[in-house]
């Protein structure tokens, strides 16, 4: 590939539109589409995304368009930023443009699963683009759009099974504030980063029913634990949980005020229902579907998942916050770790 890249991002949020800025700061002719004709040519107009980024300006190395197939036309790279329940649908309209160029690498910085199917955005991508799983590479980490679009400094991995793309989606990303890490296996990168948002949501509800830093500190751990347990019981590799793509942006999702995940359910933690979080926050919140997706995972693989099961009566059945945090502190004493022995026996899974 050339040194300066044609690379299509879609679409214009928060995190695409960054990531655009990103791509365009290293030299690259990027377009930057959004699924609204109008938006989009406001952005185009104003060089700044209003909604998203207000404070922030669009070098003239980034163009606009409301046109999918005009963006991807002769892209050599095309990055998708879609939330997780278009991912879908945008890759059919991909495919349909014929527009796609036969080698162009594709990069997915969704971080979700489909409800549903349960599959992740590259299984997406693959059946629905009919190209190599090679061709596809995960961008994801710890990396909120708010910081990374004022230089604040971030790493990420570029994660996929094709080792010549991955390299080269570093080489277009990587900058001195944006340092990008390269990671084979993608199946733990994703369910990773999608199941973080799951957990960042009981954070949230922890932040709003009054718990304290001791409380935070076992939820963040045993939530590592259950989506560990989880991606090795779907042939994940162990030690990228333990990367940026786990516990990284597991602790920066749980934490920061940035996370919206977090803050939908500090919202229910207070007493709001799940109806006016989404409306008060006026984004997408990935951890809610990603909540239903993951129970039904763990019930499949046979893999218990306490925290999760319990985000999702809260936000689905009507469970008390504050109940449901007394039920996970007095489940049955167990073991930490598995080969150790615990007042209960057997300690298999949780």
């Amino acid at each position: 590939m050339p040194e300066t890249l044609r690379i299509a991002v879609l679409a214009a949020g928060s995190w695409g539109t960054t990531l655009a800025i990103v791509l365009a700061e290293n030299g690259h002719e990027v377009v930057l589409w959004d699924h609204d004709p109008a938006r989009a040519r406001t952005i185009a107009s104003a060089r700044q995304n209003g909604r998203y980024l207000p404070d922030v300006r669009l070098p003239d190395g980034v163009s606009v368009t409301g046109d999918l197939t005009a963006a991807i036309r002769d892209a050599h790279m095309v990055v998708l930023v879609v939330p997780s329940h278009t991912m879908r649908e945008t890759a059919r309209a991909l495919a349909a443009s014929g527009a796609l160029v036969t080698d162009a690498i594709v990069v997915s910085a969704t971080k979700g699963l489909e409800e549903g199917t349960h599959e992740r955005m590259s299984e997406i991508l693959a059946t629905e683009l009919k190209i190599g799983r090679e061709r596809i590479v995960s961008l994801v980490g710890p990396s909120h759009a708010e910081e990374v679009s004022r230089h604040v400094p971030t790493s990420v991995v570029a994660a996929g099974t094709g080792v010549a793309q991955c390299r080269q989606v570093q080489e277009a990303f990587g900058s001195p504030y944006l340092r990008i890490y390269t990671n084979d296996d993608i199946v733990g990168a994703e369910l990773a980063t999608a199941l973080k948002n799951s957990i960042a949501i009981a954070a949230g509800i922890l932040d709003g029913a009054g718990g304290g830093d001791n409380t935070k500190a076992a939820l963040v751990t045993r939530g590592l634990s259950e989506i560990t347990r989880l991606g090795l019981a779907m042939g994940a590799k162990a030690e990228t949980f333990s990367g940026l793509a786990g516990v990284g942006d597991l602790v920066v999702t749980c934490l920061s005020r940035h996370s919206r995940n977090r803050r939908v359910g500090e919202a229910i933690g207070r007493g709001q229902t799940l109806e006016e979080a989404l409306s008060k926050l006026g984004m997408v919140a990935e951890g809610v579907r990603t909540t239903r997706a993951a129970v039904d995972l763990g019930r499949e693989r046979g893999v218990e998942l306490p925290i999760i099961e319990m985000v999702h009566r809260v936000l689905f059945e009507g469970h008390d916050p504050h109940e449901a945090i007394q039920m996970l502190m007095t489940r049955p004493p167990r073991a930490e770790t598995r080969g150790a022995s615990s007042q209960s026996g057997k300690d298999k899974r949780a």
